[in-house]
């Protein structure tokens, strides 16, 4: 039997030469994972770095749940890369080791795969709870999703409150504090420019506008238009806008961030958007914010494949 890995969501452990850590190689792997998490209102990290010399790497350690191993050896290694490993020690876990035949390259390898270091570790722990959600989610959702839209996902149990449009559904864990959201929403597809950041940020506000009003009469959901970043990425093996920023409320305080991403459902020639947004003022959004982001990876548009987990992008070991 395997034993529980320890740690809490995106911890991780560096074991690494205490001297190296302290070196521009060791000092360039503790700036790629010390960065902010994008899109987020408040700076807070990507990840709670530890770290630990190869010879106090314990049994105690080797339990926790994401492990960065920096292998550097000028004998045995020609090039830098990337290789992991999963459920050594304890399950669920991932070992990621990166190889080097030198500090230099080592530094060189960590700096120019800066994302690909972010995303492995985040969608690790993404893929985690997605393996949780298709044990539990809220099968309202689905089979709302499903009725509405011919699409399957799923969404956290605690999504208790919902409001439909016309080709929009919402769902909230409490209607009154709403402080995790899903939005689903289609629309025809006309051309490629869909897929732009103007285009997305135009048809985003006018969706909110007309389904997500405030408290008031004049108050409605917008976008913030200069905090969106948006970047192509591959979900089931298909082009995907992905946006994110921040929302705010017209005419009142309320704000907060949020996750979309654009898909084309080609079988219908129909553009479908699905978004979380996180309300939760004075608190840490970081974690929010992934739980449910987890949930957009596991979208199934019509004749598609069933979803499945995140691809890592980087070689698993043999």
């Amino acid at each position: 039997m395997t034993p529980t890995s320890s740690g809490r969501p995106y911890e991780l452990l560096v074991v690494v030469d205490h001297d190296l850590w302290e070196r521009p190689a060791g000092r360039a792997l503790f700036n790629v994972l010390d960065t902010d998490v994008p899109g987020l209102p408040q700076s807070e990290r990507s990840f709670k770095i530890m770290y630990t010399a190869p010879r106090d790497y314990d049994t105690t350690l080797k339990l926790i749940r994401n492990i960065i191993i920096v292998d550097i050896q000028k004998d045995v290694y020609t090039q830098a890369k990337f290789k992991y490993a999963r459920d050594v020690y304890a399950a669920p876990q991932i070992i990621l080791t990166i190889q080097a035949p030198n500090e230099q390259e080592f530094e060189k390898f960590v700096n120019e795969n800066k994302q690909v270091l972010l995303d492995f570790f985040t969608r690790a722990e993404m893929n985690r709870q997605i393996a949780g959600l298709e044990k539990k989610h809220n099968d309202y959702i689905s089979t709302k999703v499903a009725s509405m839209f011919d699409c399957e996902i799923w969404l956290p149990a605690e999504l208790t409150g919902s409001k439909e449009g016309e080709n929009f559904f919402w769902a909230a864990t409490n209607t009154a504090t709403a402080d995790q959201n899903f939005v689903m929403y289609s629309f025809p597809y006309k051309d490629k420019d869909t897929f732009t950041k103007e285009y997305f940020i135009h048809k985003r506000d006018s969706v909110m506008k007309k389904n997500i009003p405030g408290s008031k009469e004049g108050m409605y959901m917008t976008t913030d238009s200069a905090m969106v970043t948006v970047r192509p990425i591959d979900v089931h093996g298909d082009y995907t806008l992905e946006a994110r920023g921040l929302w705010r409320v017209k005419g009142d305080f309320m704000g907060g961030p949020f996750v979309s991403h654009m898909r084309l459902d080609k079988a219908n020639q129909r553009i479908i958007v699905a978004e979380i947004f996180i309300y939760s003022p004075d608190k840490l959004k970081r974690n929010l914010v992934r739980l449910m982001e987890a949930s957009l990876y596991t979208l199934k548009l019509p004749n598609e494949k069933k979803q499945g987990q995140i691809p890592l992008k980087v070689k698993e070991e043999n």
